[in-house]
């Protein structure tokens, strides 16, 4: 973490340079440097690997800033710049992930001796290339939850616990609280089942501390307000894929095939009556997850069932996604202003209390505090 002054001058530099060119869109851009489960890296090593990335990539005299976080399957760090230069001029992004990203992440693995990325879900079993559906009684349940579990939380953007169940509902899993005014609620506990054919909870709960990572409702919460931010750069691809979808007219069930052959999974929400109160799309391609309110009033459940037609469903709308794994993600352009980007950045780095640091700062506080008690 930079100190405030240094990171307040960095702010203020990024908002200089965006101003020299008021007509630029989209002036803001996301980058993830993903590191392998083993790498033990300071946070010197990784100021200087980023530093270098940027480099490579042709942003090494952009302004940046890098936030470290550790989640529950590998480290990695963001890193926030624009594509605005100190001329006014816009630096050209088009493919750079695939291109300039691709190449700079190859020569860092060498340069660094990181674990490359290519092969090593072969040596990992707890890495593989392809999760599957769970199906129960076809393997062990808690191994079958966990290998799902590590992969979602790992790879995907939820924002809240439905939104990770949206996910998880593709793989025949939920995360479950336990109803409300229980014990297992009030405490915040949290058990991950396999669901049968007819989405029915079946076979031994597995407790979420029993999981590799730890992926209790305290940690998944300290990542929403980081993946809200993190979301953003995906809606507007994603507005358009419904829209794109919507000019034929299709029945509903028709509509969430179609949109399954896209990549993108849709869930209607119903209540206890069967009655359709909301709707979420998961986006697998970009591993996203937004509620229909989330992206407009005109992608609500209310509004989208108004444009389908009433033509009987005959098609099946599960889809099963890929879980793929690149050692430097570009996520490619923010579609809003750098200045709210940052502000959500800065705020969920506040949340963030998952690297060793803070983690032995807390193990600490809780000791002096029974310490205390005694």
């Amino acid at each position: 973490m930079l100190p405030v002054d240094q990171k307040n001058g960095k702010l203020n530099r990024f908002r200089k340079v965006t101003d020299l060119n008021q007509k630029v869109r989209t002036n803001a851009i996301h980058i993830s440097l993903n590191f392998d489960v083993t790498e033990k890296l300071t946070n010197e090593q990784l100021h200087t690997i980023a530093s270098d990335y940027m480099t490579r990539i042709g942003f090494g005299e952009q302004p940046c800033l890098v936030y470290r976080h550790t989640d529950a399957a590998h480290p990695h760090v963001h890193i926030i710049t624009t594509n605005v230069q100190s001329d006014g001029k816009r630096i050209d992004i088009h493919n750079i992930g695939r291109n300039q990203s691709e190449k700079a992440r190859k020569e860092i693995e060498v340069a660094y001796g990181l674990v490359r990325a290519e092969g090593r879900s072969k040596k990992r079993e707890m890495e593989p290339i392809q999760i599957e559906k769970a199906v129960y009684g076809k393997s062990e349940t808690k191994r079958s939850i966990s290998n799902v579990i590590r992969m979602v939380t790992r790879s995907y953007k939820y924002t809240s616990l439905p939104e990770l169940n949206a996910i998880l509902k593709q793989f025949n899993i939920v995360a479950d609280r336990g109803a409300e005014g229980t014990q297992m609620h009030n405490k915040k506990g949290l058990l991950y089942s396999l669901l049968d054919e007819k989405g029915k909870k079946i076979g031994v709960p597995i407790k979420a501390s029993s999981i590799y990572g730890k992926p209790i409702l305290v940690n998944l919460e300290k990542q929403f307000k980081l993946n809200e931010a993190l979301r953003k750069p995906f809606r507007e691809g994603l507005k358009s894929t419904i829209d794109q979808v919507l000019k034929k007219p299709l029945s509903k069930d028709a509509f969430a095939k179609t949109l399954s052959n896209k990549g993108v999974f849709v869930l209607f929400r119903e209540n206890d009556e069967g009655r359709i109160y909301g709707i979420t799309f998961v986006d697998n391609r970009n591993k996203v997850v937004f509620n229909g309110s989330d992206l407009g009033k005109a992608y609500g459940a209310k509004a989208i069932l108004e444009q389908l037609t009433q033509a009987p469903d005959t098609t099946s709308s599960g889809i099963q996604p890929q879980s793929t794994h690149a050692e430097v993600q570009h996520t490619g352009e923010v579609d809003l202003h750098v200045n709210e980007l940052l502000k959500d950045l800065v705020t969920a780095q506040a949340y963030d209390f998952t690297s060793p640091e803070a983690a032995m700062k807390k193990r600490r506080k809780k000791r002096k505090r029974k310490g205390r008690s005694l």
